[in-house]
């Protein structure tokens, strides 16, 4: 094997995605995943065999290995780092989910904030010349400020989640300031697609709307995100990798710049399934923001990033797989 890129979470719905689309380009991969069981670790397993199919179509099958392991464990990703020596980082792994988060604290700054430290560390003591981290843009809490821009304040996180996140964001800084490694944090903005974790709303609804079984909706269906479907997260992701090595130190958002409100994603999703909902009306949650929405003009300027999959389009794709799976 090449000297690979090291991606933590790999297995995961976004991972294993980038990880097809790093070995698509002739690179070499070593993957990292816990295999939580906050989901089926069998949806994990699936994802790497499409990866593996992948590899095994490139010019060097041998490209692509995963191994299970606790990115928190610092001994043996040392050792991991030791073996493979790796050219730079790529790190996805998390805790994620805001509602979660709620109940676990402890858990999620655990898994995030000491699984980043222990990869930005030995990112340095590899001689990586670079690093790309997952964050979200649920540090931008319920901004009055919207579209959601890099420079704005990002200093009132409301769940737990968002709270790492920013975290991660400024433990990457400090790290950059005291060793110079070249450090990309990625605000993602509700990734959907093939692959999704199957708690997350659109793979949910999908689901439960095929079955004619109902979904809860929070709130008054006002509620909208910037969905952002995952061959474009994906872009971004390799496009900030090929990027940060100019740019030291930066933060990029990557969602789609087109919010939409719950109850068009319900009809939308309708559409696609060609079956109405049985909607439960509930409360907002805690730590649930009211809006997000991604301003782009860094990115695009600094990336060439430009999304290019609608929201009915990406429906209509993660519909057509999702429908393949149910049967």
């Amino acid at each position: 094997m090449a000297q690979p890129i090291l991606l933590t979470g790999a297995a995961g719905f976004i991972g294993s995605h980038v990880a097809q689309a790093l070995l698509a380009r002739g690179e070499s991969v070593v993957g990292v995943d816990n295999f939580d069981p906050f989901y089926d670790a069998a949806l994990k397993h699936a994802n790497l065999d499409e990866v593996r199919a992948t590899a095994q179509a490139t010019a060097t099958p041998d490209s692509f290995e995963c191994v299970a392991a606790d990115i928190t464990d610092a001994a043996a990703m040392h050792t991991l780092f030791e073996r493979t020596r790796p050219k730079g980082v790529i790190h996805l792994a998390a805790k994620a989910g805001v509602r979660p988060s709620i109940a676990d604290p402890v858990g999620y700054a655990h898994a995030n904030i000491t699984g980043t430290a222990v990869m930005l560390d030995l990112a340095r003591r590899a001689g990586c010349d670079r690093i790309v981290v997952a964050s979200s843009s649920s540090v931008y809490g319920n901004s009055p400020t919207a579209p959601f821009s890099e420079t704005q304040d990002v200093n009132a996180p409301i769940s737990p989640y968002a709270a790492t996140k920013r975290a991660c964001e400024l433990i990457g800084h400090t790290h950059f300031h005291l060793t110079g490694m070249p450090t990309a944090m990625l605000r993602f903005f509700t990734v959907f697609g093939p692959r999704q974790r199957p708690d997350l709303a659109i793979n949910l609804f999908l689901t439960r709307i095929a079955k004619g079984e109902p979904i809860r909706m929070f709130g008054d269906g006002s509620m909208s995100r910037d969905f952002t479907f995952v061959a474009d997260i994906v872009s971004g992701v390799l496009a900030a990798y090929d990027h940060i090595p100019a740019h030291g130190y930066r933060i990029w958002n990557l969602g789609h710049n087109h919010p939409v409100s719950l109850a068009d994603m319900i009809a939308t999703i309708e559409t696609a399934v060609g079956k109405k909902a049985i909607i439960q009306r509930e409360p907002m949650q805690p730590g649930d923001v009211q809006r997000t929405w991604a301003d782009l003009t860094r990115s695009q300027a600094e990336l060439g990033y430009s999304p290019s999959t609608s929201f009915e389009e990406g429906v209509a794709k993660h519909w057509a797989w999702l429908k393949s799976r149910l049967g």
